[in-house]
């Protein structure tokens, strides 16, 4: 039975209408304990600021009364109506549940908020609310500044005899006369999406990399590197990819297509610059950070916000190897790992079977090197095609917008159950791949115990996966050897000696061991003392949330921002907002979890305000 008739004979949209006519009923009468009787017992209520300044979910009727009652008197949520002009309600499957979704539209005190409402059949074949998701989307009177509200002809006249547009980009950029309020950490799609957003909400912001060149962050990395999924996930916020982009972006392609971001949007960016100690006055608000450019020269700034945009993958783990100072080959981490040519027929050992360690073996294969994997533990293997189906959402037909909010209409518990069902249908599908793995001895795993797969194993750890394209292939067919790490006694010079007495020859060893946690980077460029305050970066917290990400942190003006181009592009706006929120003093920089949306929860942050 559908979802539609479950509930009556009317169409979605006369679903949709009656239960969004008795939630504002509820919240126009300040009955909290009304509105939560909307949802089922177990429901759930993701809030993305519009309510609570925060991201979080509130799951089950007290909670969600809980939530929303400080939110009555403080956010002032009001109207809630379908959204105008997008995807209209439809009779949909999310995590195995037949459900009506629809978009809707709201005001709060803030400014104009967005969200998706998900319903079932409650008691009686009522309609009740699986799952609310609640989202700020522009702050009243600092709405950003596109399309009709982009920069008018006044902002470039003919000024002849005066600076031109160049001119004044070379002056922005060079920061001569004026400290930012924003310094981005990074110049990925993580830096580059955030300054973008900030930049259209009229905040000053300079992006610092360490590299050369925007986009060498990519560019520089493996020779044969393409990105995993489709380019139609994969849009920057303002400016998506032309429709004649591959499906697959190749890794220089998009280092390209990130210099030309930066220039298309004003980006101001420091290249060849680092950042190499910072401190945060309290008493003022704001940081005393040391930039060091490519020529030794160094710059003091004292911005009020830092973002580090490092990534997942910033500081690279070398692991301590039993007898590795004695191997005489080269030992090289697959960060450093350029083409496979130069060890044509020669011996390699590859220790790590994630995305990268199979990606490098098969490209030092095509080379004609002779290859073997070194495995540590057990990996979660799902072929390129079936790994596409979470994304499967943005295949459906609405725009990209649409896709990005019904994304994240999905609070933990229901995250867990999608991965867990998408799991089981990719393992049947990729049965045959799955089998001849594990006739040759590689180990395998379907997720973090939970079954949950690679999506979560990213989401939790940031690895511990590979979505094949083709090296499992030659993994079965023994065209590239295989060694557990358990089997190995120590490195020697000539190679690694096994516990069995055999050596086995290596010229070169890559270590594709993964990446440090952004506290490690922080400890790193600010100190201790920070890192420690801040916690984890990345991996779900207590609240189902990622640890630190998009949101304040235990350290006021720290904040963080990292994940796919997809997660970059959605998440980027929230994090703009507070901070936007923050200089207009709409909200205190520092932490108040569980605070409710609305002027009353910024007392005494008004020296924040613009000049």
């Amino acid at each position: 039975m559908t979802a539609q008739t479950a509930l009556s004979t009317a169409t979605p949209q006369r679903t949709v209408d009656g239960w969004l006519e008795q939630f504002n009923a509820a919240i126009q009468a300040g009955d909290a304990s009304r509105a939560a009787g909307l949802f089922l017992p177990d429901g759930h209520w993701r809030d993305v600021l519009a309510l609570t300044w925060d991201i979080g979910t509130a799951t089950g009727r007290d909670a969600i009364e809980a939530m929303l009652r400080p939110a009555m008197g403080a956010a002032k949520p009001a109207r809630f109506r379908l959204a105008a002009g997008r995807t209209p309600p439809r009779v949909v499957a999310r995590a195995g549940r037949e459900t009506i979704e629809a978009l809707v539209e709201f005001e709060t005190a803030q400014g104009r908020a967005n969200g998706v409402l998900r319903l079932v059949a409650g008691p009686e074949q009522s309609a009740r609310a699986w799952i609310l998701l609640t989202t700020l989307e522009e702050l009243a009177g600092h709405e950003e500044r596109i399309g009709a509200r982009r920069s008018g002809e006044e902002a470039f006249t003919r000024e002849f005899g005066g600076d031109n547009w160049q001119d004044l980009r070379d002056k922005a950029r060079a920061y001569t006369d004026r400290e930012p309020a924003v310094l981005v950490v990074g110049a990925g799609q993580a830096g580059l999406g955030i300054a973008a957003r900030l930049g259209a909400l009229g905040i000053d912001t300079l992006v610092v990399d360490r590299h050369a060149r925007v986009g060498d962050n990519w560019r520089k990395r493996y020779h044969s590197l393409t990105l995993h999924n489709e380019v139609h996930v994969n849009h920057l916020p303002y400016m998506p990819f032309p429709p004649t982009f591959p499906v697959y972006i190749p890794k220089d392609k998009l280092a390209n297509w990130f210099e030309a971001y930066a220039e298309a949007l004003d980006l101001n960016v420091w290249t060849g610059t680092e950042l190499v100690s910072g401190d945060y006055d309290d008493a003022a608000g704001q940081w005393a950070v040391t930039l060091r450019r490519a020529d030794g020269g160094e710059r003091t700034m004292r911005p009020r916000h830092v973002v580090f945009a490092t990534g997942v993958s910033s500081i690279p783990v070398h692991p301590k190897l039993p007898g590795l100072e004695d191997f005489a080959g080269t030992v090289q981490h697959s960060g450093a790992y350029g083409t496979g040519h130069d060890w044509a027929g020669r011996d390699v050992l590859v220790l790590g079977t994630g995305n990268s360690g199979h990606d490098i073996a098969q490209d030092l294969e095509a080379s004609g090197a002779r290859v073997t994997m070194i495995q540590r533990g057990t990996t979660n293997v799902v072929s390129l095609r079936q790994a596409q189906k979470v994304y499967a959402l943005y295949e459906e037909g609405a725009p990209v917008e649409d896709c990005d909010l019904l994304a994240m209409a999905n609070p933990y518990p229901v995250l867990v159950r999608g991965f867990q069902l998408l799991t089981k249908q990719m393992a049947e599908a990729d049965r045959e791949i799955l089998d001849g793995l594990a006739a040759r001895g590689f180990r395998l795993d379907d997720g973090d115990g939970d079954h949950t797969g690679f999506q979560m194993k990213y989401l939790r750890h940031g690895g511990g996966y590979y979505l094949d394209v083709g090296c499992s292939g030659l993994i079965a067919e023994g065209r590239i050897g295989l060694l557990q790490y358990g089997d190995i006694e120590r490195f020697v010079a000539e190679g690694v000696r096994l516990k069995d007495g055999r050596t086995l020859p290596a010229d070169l060893l890559v270590t594709a061991t993964g990446y440090r946690n952004q506290q490690d980077v922080v400890r790193a460029c600010l100190n201790d003392a920070v890192a420690e305050r801040i916690g984890p970066v990345w991996g779900f917290d207590a609240g189902g949330e990622l640890a630190n990400m998009w949101r304040r942190t235990p350290q006021p003006g720290l904040w963080f921002t990292a994940g796919s181009l997809a997660q970059s592009r959605i998440y980027s706006k929230y994090l703009a907002l507070q901070i936007k929120a923050c200089e207009v003093g709409l909200l205190n920089p520092k932490l108040r979890r569980g605070e409710a949306a609305g002027p009353t929860a910024t007392s005494g942050a008004r020296r924040f305000v613009e000049a």
